[in-house]
């Protein structure tokens, strides 16, 4: 028997090829194109790695006053203001005297947009056509120009607004019948009011003078000043007509959050409500928290764009130093 073994095909096993040669100029040449695309490539990277020109702090820096002038208009006008308070009606809760340090009060102004006028609530409001202005003296220039400064300044509260405005706590709301006196003490709707936060003036006999009953029209407050025997207010204005004396809720600015300053009078503005027992009085608890809860959120937004610019001005007044 014989075996089959395949048959070796000559042509299937090529010959071993000679290696190839490049002449000296032509490996040069393959050696410098690697360097003159990676050139291209890193100035192509360098100019799109290129940052951007910055524009200098003098440009920069108007900007971000005119937006800061900006937001300050608009938060004062909408949602806190602070007042000066120029007298003694309020004392001690405000005090305001002459040769004193007068108190800076933080109103806000988004409360009553939510919830009505409380008893208790001490409010700036400006002051009825029919109330006596005759103390009201306006600080303004009559310089078309300096006016126009005078009345920025009071949007962010540099000078005093060019306006009667007052600040009185809140003892009686429309429909309710105010008078006085019972024991020394004012009576609404038949009932003695207790009024912790009265201050008597030392130098005054400590006694409420009489007025009323009087009923207090819809829509309007009667108000009074804690310095009782000092405070020129519902009780007086209405020159022998008390209803003359109310207040249009409509002229209520805001209520008083916060002594702002000076720093030694820093704290809450008392809110003592004086008809403790008129429970029906009080708004429901949702919507006393609800003026809180959407300032807390607007508070959000707020200190994050003021962070921003804070960085962004640092970032200037560096660049500016260099």
């Amino acid at each position: 028997m014989t075996d089959v073994v395949p048959s070796q095909n000559p042509q299937s096993n090529p010959e071993p090829e000679e290696p190839k040669t490049t002449s000296a100029s032509e490996s040069e040449q393959a050696e410098s194109e690697p360097r003159l695309l990676d050139g291209a490539s890193t100035a192509r990277t360098r100019r799109q790695r290129k940052p951007e020109k910055k524009r200098s702090f003098w440009k920069e820096l108007p900007i971000l006053i005119v937006t800061a002038l900006v937001l300050t208009i608009l938060i004062q006008t909408f949602l806190a203001r602070v007042y000066v308070i120029p007298s003694e009606s309020m004392e001690m809760t405000l005090v305001g005297c002459a040769g004193c340090t007068d108190d800076r009060v933080l109103v806000d102004k988004l409360t009553y947009d939510f919830t009505s006028v409380q008893p208790g609530d001490v409010v700036v409001f400006k002051a009825p056509d029919n109330w006596d202005k005759s103390e009201f003296q306006s600080q303004q220039s009559d310089n078309p120009i300096v006016s126009a400064i005078e009345n920025v300044g009071s949007a962010i509260s540099l000078f005093p607004p060019n306006e009667y405005d007052l600040i009185k706590r809140v003892i009686a709301v429309g429909g309710q019948t105010v008078s006085c006196c019972q024991d020394n003490k004012v009576v609404v709707d038949g009932k003695p009011i207790n009024e912790s936060y009265i201050y008597w003036r030392p130098d005054y006999p400590p006694t409420q003078p009489t007025f009323g009953p009087v009923k207090v029209p819809d829509g309007k407050l009667w108000v009074m000043g804690d310095n009782r025997n000092n405070s020129d207010d519902s009780r007086f204005q209405g020159h022998g007509d008390l209803l003359a004396g109310t207040v249009p809720v409509s002229n209520v600015i805001g209520k008083a959050r916060l002594i702002v300053l000076p720093p030694t009078r820093w704290g809450a503005v008392t809110t003592v409500n004086p008809q403790a027992e008129a429970s029906a009085l009080h708004a429901p608890a949702w919507q006393q928290g609800l003026p809180l809860g959407i300032g807390m959120a607007a508070a959000f937004p707020t200190v994050w764009v003021g962070r921003r610019v804070r960085r962004r001005l640092f970032g200037l007044f560096a660049r500016g130093d260099r």
